[in-house]
């Protein structure tokens, strides 16, 4: 497994919300991120969450699009985000679509965490190209 690290600014914008029947709405959001470093790419993601009636505690998933290079290999890939707010403690989940890199990055898999440290957005990405 290789392993990259950088930052990425991200805007979000309001998408409107999905019923869920009962009186219940999921939040909706585009967000379009520019990834810097080993991982230069533009990113687009589609979020749906949730919250509680408890304070901290929410969830969201959401599948996104990253297309630009990664340590030079040129190509597009998707990764799918699960993530969790348990009374203020967070976990998160997000991988590489299996079978969804193109061009340089046909047989990409890995796994990315996302940091952020004072408004900042950082990325930790390890990754493997798979043969055929």
């Amino acid at each position: 497994m290789a392993q990259v690290k950088g930052e990425f600014d991200v805007k979000r914008t309001p998408e409107g919300g999905f019923d869920l029947g009962g009186g219940a709405v999921a939040g909706h959001f585009r967000f379009d991120k520019q990834f810097h470093g080993a991982l230069d790419a533009t990113g687009v993601v589609h979020m749906l969450a949730v919250g509680t009636q408890v304070d901290g505690s929410a969830a969201y998933v959401a599948v996104e699009r990253i297309d630009g290079t990664l340590d030079g290999l040129r190509g597009a890939f998707l990764t799918q985000h699960s993530g969790t707010l348990d009374r203020g403690v967070p976990t998160l989940s997000l991988t590489v679509v299996p079978d969804s890199g193109t061009g340089e990055l046909e047989g990409l898999r890995g796994r990315m965490q996302i940091d952020i440290v004072e408004g900042k957005h950082y990325y930790t990405f390890d990754y493997e190209i798979a043969e055929g």
